[in-house]
């Protein structure tokens, strides 16, 4: 029988739209258009003049032979014409594709091939290895090199036109379209390959729009935030907020580069409101020489993701005028889907409780549906007793489309109707997620599983420990054990009998790490420690 609400009340222009990130910028020039968008430098633009230079760039792409569904590969830093891109390309119905500036020349290549890159656009500090990627790469894209006037160095031209040149030859009037459908790609990322070749994680308009939009409610941003980019834009693209700040018209402060001093000045120096990051800017504010600080105009904004700031890093973040907010996401998931949101009520707790708290992942973000802990076999939710180990699932608008030309791996990260995360996880009563391990970093000593991040958690409370990464070493009799690679702070001392026996204090025996390595420990371009190389490292000891 058919309800009487469905009968001739059909979907039509009038009521129904495409959701895409595009109209907020379009909104935001028309409401604001002499508010500040962009600083950089000594640079400033207005929302009127953001909107109409990325029409330029829709324009010029058309113009150079760009159609729907096509790739442009950015190799660019937090710069305004990455900024420009992200709305920019999708005008002219592209496929946007940021690089990691860190990536060496073939896994660019293979990026390169796998995106069947149209156009390229390559901030000249990257000039040596964008050379060498495009020698190996069988595709041969079109080529815009962009001269930062805020890049000091030099870099080798490998194009026919500059970016401000080809913005001239686009139409500040181009009438871009909007997505046929909202299910449209957008973006492509490419995950890191740690175990093979990138997978090209697929974003589309709707749940673009989606994250962008709750990141604002996440973060409790107002009108007219300044949002300090700290945060590299081609990691899951700026975790959206290159979209979100248009929802209240606020003002991207680019920085090329994390450096102490400029964060400090530009914090100061525009009354920075929020700024996101890994554990490791945290790091690199906190550690700031006397010299490079200044006074913050107010209480700063800071989202993390990652692993759980330690109680240390906590209080220190708070004493220097940061309040931090902890995320967790994937690149799957179109950066941060997962918020620990604070109960003010927690505030009366002990220090330690407080850190409990703390160190759990949270709960869904307004634009996820489901998220669960649930056993992989079964699919069945564990019990809610913050104890029992499951994977991380989720269900929802900002989940991908797919990985691109891989339908197998598509097919087994969307099994039973749910995203398998893959990393495991305990739900408490109150519906809290926490993060465990990957399933590839628990470690199996004896029979007995030992979570790498609980080991973690004991080393950073050490006050010598400044970053801890623990990992499985195989061992003849227990099969593994615990390894800890770790940096010391500045100034302290520890040896590896002290590591140790200070886990005996907080940790039972067996999860206590046989072996204690000092070594910087390895990182990716947006902080995230690559245990893959430390797990090989192990191997070898």
């Amino acid at each position: 029988m058919t309800s009487p609400y469905d009968a001739g009340l059909d979907k039509n222009p009038a009521n129904h739209q495409p959701l895409t990130p595009l109209t907020l910028l379009e909104r935001a020039a028309a409401v604001f258009p002499d508010h500040t968008a962009i600083i950089h430098g000594r640079l400033a633009r207005s929302y009127r003049d953001f909107y109409t230079r990325s029409r330029r760039l829709a324009s010029a792409l058309a113009k150079a032979g760009v159609r729907r569904g096509d790739t442009v590969s950015v190799m660019l830093a937090n710069t305004p014409a990455m900024l420009e891109a992200h709305y920019g390309v999708p005008m002219a119905g592209a496929v946007l594709n940021t690089l990691n500036t860190r990536l060496d020349a073939a896994i660019l290549a293979f990026t390169f091939d796998h995106a069947e890159t149209r156009l390229l656009i390559t901030d000249r500090e990257f000039s040596k290895v964008i050379k060498e990627a495009l020698a190996l790469a069988r595709t041969k894209p079109i080529v815009v090199d962009y001269d930062d006037p805020e890049f000091s160095g030099t870099g080798e031209r490998l194009g026919d036109i500059e970016y401000e040149d080809f913005l001239a030859s686009g139409d500040p009037d181009y009438r871009w379209d909007m997505p046929a459908d909202e299910w449209d790609a957008i973006t492509l990322n490419y995950t890191s390959g740690t175990t093979g070749d990138p997978k090209g994680v697929v974003y589309h308009h709707r749940g673009a729009y989606l994250l962008a939009v709750a990141n604002i409610i996440t973060c409790a941003m107002g009108r007219h935030p300044v949002y300090l980019w700290t945060l590299p834009m081609f990691h899951c693209n700026g975790w959206c907020f290159p979209w979100s700040l248009s929802v209240v018209a606020g003002t991207h402060v680019c920085l090329r580069a994390v450096r102490t001093a400029a964060m400090y000045d530009a914090i100061a120096t525009h009354r920075v409101t929020h700024l996101c990051g890994a554990p490791i800017v945290m790091a690199t504010l906190l550690n700031a020489a006397d010299t490079d600080r200044k006074p913050l105009p107010h209480t700063v904004q800071f989202v993390t993701a990652a692993a759980p700031p330690p109680e240390a890093v906590l209080a220190a973040m708070k004493a220097a005028g940061f309040n931090v907010t902890h995320v967790y996401g994937l690149t799957e998931c179109y950066g941060p889907a997962v918020v620990n949101d604070w109960h003010a009520e927690w505030d009366a707790l002990p220090a330690a409780e407080q850190a409990a708290r703390k160190a759990r992942q949270g709960v869904r973000y307004p634009c996820l549906e489901r998220l669960d802990v649930l056993d992989p076999e079964t699919l069945q939710p564990v019990p809610r007793d913050g104890e029992t180990l499951g994977e991380v699932m989720m269900r929802g608008n900002v989940v991908m489309k797919g990985y691109l030309k891989n339908k197998s791996a598509t097919d087994k990260a969307f099994a039973g109707g749910w995203f398998h995360t893959g990393d495991l996880g305990v739900m408490h009563p109150d519906g809290y997620i926490q993060l465990k391990d990957r399933s590839k970093d628990i470690i199996i000593s004896g029979g007995e599983n030992i979570s790498s991040i609980e080991v973690e958690d004991a080393l950073y409370k050490h006050p010598a420990v400044a970053v801890v990464a623990v990992v499985a070493r195989p061992d003849d009799k227990w099969g593994e054990t615990p390894c800890a690679f770790v940096e010391l702070r500045d100034g302290k001392e520890a040896s590896a009998e002290d590591l140790i026996a200070w886990c005996r204090e907080h940790l039972a025996a067996y999860k206590c790490p046989r072996a204690i390595v000092f070594t910087e420990v390895p990182k990716t371009s947006t902080g995230k420690i690559q245990k893959y190389k430390l797990r090989e490292m192990a191997k070898g000891m």
